[in-house]
This record gives structure tokens, C-alpha cells and sequence, in this order.
């Protein structure tokens, strides 16, 4: 329950960040960033599709992975490093 809970709330944040997107400030991208933190922790679907945006645009995968503080962004760095 607390699971289907959470993506639940994470669905609804990611409907609510163009609402919030319009009040002045940058509130719009750390409510969608929230969002979608709780979909991708609790979404295997998600999970899937997210890797395949990221293996088709590795540029957008790098960017994701910083914003969401995710262990693949070393590992990629390492790799880059490593192909030099």
C-alpha cells in the first residue's frame, strides 16, 4: 500500500509542476524532480523507460543522473576517464 501510495504522489507532483511552474521562481523543476524521483523509485515501468531514454540520449542521461544524485553518474565519468 505504501508503495502504490508513493507513486501515487509522485504522478501528482509531476501533473502539479506546470501549475506550480507558473509562480515566479524555479519551484516548477524541484517539484517535477520530486515527482519523478517517487515514480522512478517505485515504478519498475518507469525504471525501464527512463533507461531507454538515457541509452538513446546519453547526453540527457549524464544530466538526469546528476540532477537525481544517481551512482551511475561515477560510473560514467570513470568510463570517459578510462576510454581517454
Amino acid at each position: 500500500m505504501l508503495r502504490i501510495a508513493l507513486l501515487a504522489t509522485g504522478w501528482l507532483l509531476i501533473a502539479a509542476s506546470p501549475i506550480v511552474g507558473v509562480v515566479p521562481g524555479p519551484g516548477g523543476i524541484f517539484v517535477f524532480a520530486g515527482g519523478l524521483v517517487l515514480v522512478l523509485q517505485n515504478s519498475i515501468w518507469a525504471k525501464r523507460q527512463f533507461v531507454g531514454i538515457c541509452r538513446r540520449w546519453p547526453r540527457f542521461g549524464v544530466y538526469a543522473d546528476r540532477a537525481l544524485r544517481r551512482d551511475t553518474v561515477r560510473r560514467r565519468e570513470w568510463d570517459a576517464a578510462r576510454a581517454r
